[in-house]
């Protein structure tokens, strides 16, 4: 190709990703003369069949990145387990900087070395995932003049990841994952018009710095935001953006406002666990004591401390059932997906 053309592709899926993954390399021609960077939320210790499966599912070649090597076009670069996948330089760079929506790898910090790498150069995608991961880092290829594309949520298995970034940002394309891989192809074969560089993005450096685990604290990016970190316990900062504002502590965990509710109502529920636990032991030492001292005052009393701890148990089984339980989390239902080579 001659001239400038958006070769970068920056695609980002959580829960029911590997099945739009699949269809999307399967769209991609065998001369696609761009690169991908693909990021798969994944636990942390598991062994990814990602780059099988999507060797096997499309003509181009899949590979777990490694770090330090150079980004070469027709190439598929997937993240590995417990590392952010960044693009410095035209090299890949696996960082275990702080996690993100309490991700590592995460979809955003990924899709922002792309735009700050690249700028135009850059597509980004949303494919299928729960939570809102991927919107905050799409949002930042927009910025700095890329192509953003969604997968249409009624395509998705689980569509909050596409809604999310539809109510963030107005994207180029929305389209079902098997449409996406040539429309990405039909975007990259277009050359770009010479353009103005856009201005420069201070916080969008610094929380590339962040992600490649350098010491860029958050308080000098912005105010305190007067909630913790659930990750470290430290402050988190408010970072301004719109529609939707974001996170960050001051040793660079990221959170947007609906993982960091998901988070909170985690720890409540385990903090509802531990009080529950507690009363109900006192309830039975107090029994115990009580059963110890038949007749006697202290023994009344203790029973009145079992049946006020008893009462207080019972209050708080029914705040756990209201609240419902949150630990079913994209790891849980991504498992078997990367670790099934089929």
């Amino acid at each position: 190709m001659t001239g400038e053309h958006r070769d970068v592709v920056a695609v980002g899926a959580s829960a029911g990703g590997v099945e739009a993954l699949r269809a999307l390399v399967a769209g991609l021609p065998p001369d696609y003369p761009g690169a991908l960077l693909v990021v798969l939320h994944v636990p942390r210790d598991a062994p990814s069949a990602l780059p099988r499966i999507l060797s096997r599912s499309g003509p181009l070649p899949a590979f777990l990145a490694e770090d330090g090597e150079p980004v070469q076009a027709g190439h598929i670069y997937v993240a590995p387990g417990d590392h952010h996948l960044l693009m410095l330089d035209g090299h890949l760079r696996l960082s275990r900087g702080p996690a993100e929506n309490g991700h590592r790898p995460a979809i955003d910090p990924t899709f922002r070395s792309v735009a700050r790498a690249v700028g135009r150069r850059a597509i980004g995608v949303v494919l299928s995932g729960s939570r809102d991961d991927g919107a905050a880092g799409l949002a930042a290829i927009a910025r700095r003049g890329g192509t953003t594309l969604v997968q249409d949520p009624g395509d998705a298995l689980h569509a909050s990841m596409p809604r999310a970034a539809l109510d963030q940002l107005d994207p180029d394309h929305v389209a079902p994952a098997a449409k996406i891989g040539g429309l990405i192809a039909g975007i990259t074969a277009m050359e770009l018009e010479p353009a103005t560089p856009p201005e420069a993005d201070p916080v969008l450096d610094a929380e590339v710095a962040a992600a490649d685990l350098l010491p860029i604290t958050s308080d000098k990016l912005a105010p305190p935001a007067g909630y913790g970190c659930p990750n470290c316990g430290g402050s988190l900062f408010l970072i301004e953006e719109r529609p939707v504002p974001r996170f960050r502590c001051r040793v660079g965990h990221a959170w947007s406002p609906e993982s960091l509710l998901d988070e909170q109502a985690e720890a409540l529920e385990s903090a509802l666990w531990m009080a529950l636990r507690a009363l109900e032991e006192k309830a039975a030492l107090s029994h115990r004591m009580a059963a110890s001292r038949p007749g006697r005052p202290t023994g009344a009393r203790f029973l009145a401390m079992a049946e006020d701890a008893a009462s207080a148990g019972t209050t708080l089984r029914g705040l756990i059932a209201q609240l419902g339980s949150t630990a079913h989390t994209d790891h849980d239902l991504l498992v078997s997906d990367v670790t099934d080579p089929r």
